[in-house]
C-alpha cells in the first residue's frame, strides 16, 4: 500500500482513479479526446489506450462523431457519467471520514535532530516534525498517512527513522464503497485508525483480531507545543 491514500475503485480487473476521472471530465469540457489529453499534458495515444482499457470492463465511455461542420469530436456516454458519479461519491465519503479521523497523542520531547523530534507518548516513541522549542507537545497524524502491513514487516527506512512503526491488533473494520476504516489497538488502551482500500483489505486478509504492523512517515507527523 502507498502511504498517501490513492482514491480508486475496481471495475473488472482495472482501477478507476482520479486521473481517469480528470480525463473523462476534460472530454466533457473540450468535446474531444485529443483536446482533453492536450489540456492535461498527456499524449493522445496514451489517453486513447487508457479509454480502451477502461471500456473493456465498463462498456462504451465515449460517443464519437466524425467530420461535419464541427469537425467531429467525442462526448461522454451514460456509462462514463456513471463512473464519474461513483468517483464523486467516493471523494465525498473520503472527505467526510478524513475530516474527523485524526489521531492525536500527547508526549514529551526526548531529543531533537533539526526539525525532527523523538517524542515519548503513551503509545511509545514517535518521530515527528517539530518547528519550535518545546518540552511537551501534541502529536497528530491523519488516518490516510498510515500504511498497514501483515506481520512480520521490516524496512530499512525504519532504521534511518524515516518511518514510525507500531504493532497492534485489529479491533474494528468499517467498510464503505471502496475504502475501509481499520481500527487497531497498539497497547495501553491506545487505538489508531487507518484508511485502506477494500482491495488492499482483501489482499492483506485482514479481519477482526488480525495482528497488524502500522507504519507512517516522520515527515507526515506533526507536533505542536502544549502546556502540561
Amino acid at each position: 500500500m502507498q502511504n498517501e491514500f490513492d482514491l480508486h475503485f475496481r471495475i473488472g480487473s482495472v482501477s478507476f482513479n482520479s486521473k481517469d476521472a480528470l480525463l473523462l471530465q476534460a472530454v466533457a469540457k473540450h468535446g474531444s479526446l485529443n483536446s482533453a489529453a492536450s489540456s492535461l499534458g498527456r499524449s493522445y495515444s496514451r489517453a486513447h489506450k487508457r479509454i480502451q482499457e477502461l471500456e473493456k470492463h465498463s462498456g462504451p465511455l465515449l460517443t464519437r462523431t466524425r467530420g461535419g461542420p464541427g469537425g467531429g469530436g467525442s462526448s461522454l456516454t451514460k456509462n462514463a457519467y456513471g463512473l464519474l458519479d461513483r468517483f464523486s461519491r467516493l471523494e465525498v465519503t473520503f472527505a467526510d471520514i478524513l475530516g474527523t479521523e485524526e489521531i492525536v497523542l500527547q508526549g514529551q520531547v526526548l531529543s531533537r535532530d533539526g526539525e525532527l523530534a523523538t517524542i515519548l507518548t503513551s503509545a511509545g516513541p514517535i518521530r515527528a516534525l517539530l518547528f519550535t522549542d518545546a518540552e511537551y507537545v501534541q502529536v497528530s497524524l491523519r488516518s490516510d498517512s498510515i500504511t498497514l502491513h501483515s506481520p512480520p514487516f521490516t524496512s530499512s527506512s525504519i532504521v534511518t527513522s524515516a518511518l514510525n512503526r507500531f504493532v497492534g491488533v485489529i479491533t474494528s473494520i468499517n467498510s464503505h464503497e471502496a475504502i475501509a476504516e481499520v481500527i487497531f489497538d497498539v497497547g495501553s488502551d491506545i487505538t489508531m485508525i487507518a484508511l485502506v482500500s477494500l482491495e488492499s483489505l482483501q489482499q492483506l486478509n485482514f479481519e477482526l483480531g488480525s495482528p497488524v504492523v502500522a507504519t507512517f512517515k516522520a515527515t507526515s507527523t506533526r507536533a505542536v507545543p502544549f502546556q502540561s
